[in-house]
């Protein structure tokens, strides 16, 4: 009873509370944006803060000078340009491949750019959602938490959880899209960490070679449209961007990852990334066992985005976009055959995680986010067998 069944958290409440929870956000986000004053916040920093990075890197890449936006001096200059000299400085920490998808944003106008960027990396996330919950509220999408924080930042969690999400629902329909879609996260690979494992696990060879082609071919364009100056200065930054990640640059309380909760709580370097290690290998090893009981079961895909969220240590708030997956899986689940305890307990706290867990770990100093994920990933793998059995899964070659 209560917490185990949550019976009072019908389709009705719920929609009413996502309802109450997008006209909260887009009252305060309105107010938010009326309060700037030439594009900054009340807090002076840009509308959309993390986009001023993409955008100046584009500039600096359409002016002829990529190698620029690994320059933190002169990366820092052309965000100025657009925003006054007391603007903070972005990092762009990604690699060349990231600087290709970055690459036409400077042809327009920053909002303009900021607006087009989000309305069509947020799309193709909503279509891929409603590839794992056809009867998906366009509502309830926007009231996810996670939507917002990506959206309020400018990021890329919309097109990371669109490339992951629409790999894993491609891979035995159509294992080539699969890999090349999986490839294509070249632009940000320490979200899949996981997933080459995953393909070998599940013998998925044809999406296996095709991604590793694809990742591939995406940093050959990069570095003959770029040069190989980009991508010295990458690796030369190398070094700033392990240092964000080690000394708090970036904020603990901002990560949701086994690494971040560790230093969170004062705990020293080397436990920080034992604990990391640890997790991330236990993570591929359940994956591992998720294929030996349950060949490429309907449950595969929450498996292991849950798994690749555990893995990375380098985890933002807005990447919490990918948890919508599994979340998406268990609500078709649970409303086809039952919710089973505590599922629709873990599941709202997880649908409020990306709002929360930031203000929590900053204030009280609770990581709340890798516990969540963890119980996300338990009940995914508590499905496993019945949904194995429910889609007649391919028995395990001997």
């Amino acid at each position: 009873m209560g917490l185990s069944d949550c019976a009072w958290l019908d389709g009705e409440r719920a929609s009413a509370y996502a309802r109450i929870m997008l006209a909260v956000t887009l009252i305060g986000a309105v107010g938010w944006i009326a309060l700037s004053a030439g594009g900054l916040d009340r807090e002076g920093k840009p509308i959309g803060t993390d986009f001023v990075g993409f955008y100046a890197a584009s500039r600096l890449a359409l002016d002829g000078r990529p190698e620029l936006a690994y320059d933190v001096g002169a990366h820092w200059a052309a965000q100025k340009a657009l925003f006054g000299p007391s603007l903070g400085y972005t990092a762009f920490f990604y690699p060349p491949p990231a600087l290709l998808i970055s690459l036409p944003l400077a042809l327009a106008p920053y909002f303009v750019s900021l607006a087009s960027w989000l309305a069509a990396t947020g799309y193709v996330f909503y279509r891929v959602l409603r590839g794992y919950f056809p009867s998906l509220d366009p509502i309830a999408f926007l009231a996810f938490p996670a939507v917002f924080v990506n959206a309020a930042h400018g990021q890329n969690g919309f097109l990371s959880a669109a490339l992951i999400g629409g790999g894993l629902l491609a891979m035995d329909a159509r294992p080539a899209l699969a890999g090349a879609l999986f490839g294509a996260m070249a632009f940000k690979p320490h979200l899949a960490l996981v997933i080459p494992f995953a393909l070998v696990f599940s013998r998925r060879w044809t999406t296996l070679i095709v991604a590793a082609a694809t990742a591939a071919a995406f940093s050959a364009a990069s570095l003959v449209v770029f040069g190989p100056s980009t991508w010295a200065g990458f690796f030369a930054d190398a070094p700033f961007a392990r240092a964000a990640l080690e000394n708090n640059l970036v904020g603990d309380e901002k990560m949701q990852s086994v690494f971040a909760a560790v230093r969170l709580m004062h705990g020293p370097l080397a436990l920080a990334w034992g604990a990391q290690i640890a997790t991330a290998l236990c993570a591929v090893g359940l994956l591992w066992r998720l294929e030996r009981r349950a060949f490429r079961t309907p449950a595969e895909a929450a498996a292991i985005v849950c798994a690749g969220l555990m893995a990375s240590p380098f985890l933002l708030d807005y990447d919490l976009t990918l948890i919508a997956i599994p979340l998406a899986w268990l609500l078709g689940e649970g409303r086809g055959g039952g919710f089973l305890p505590f599922e629709k307990t873990v599941m709202a706290l997880a649908f409020v995680l990306p709002l929360l867990s930031r203000t929590l770990a900053g204030a009280v100093g609770l990581p709340l986010a890798p516990l969540t994920i963890a119980a996300v990933f338990a009940l995914t793998m508590r499905r496993a067998p019945a949904a194995a059995r429910e889609g007649a899964a391919t028995p395990l070659p001997a």
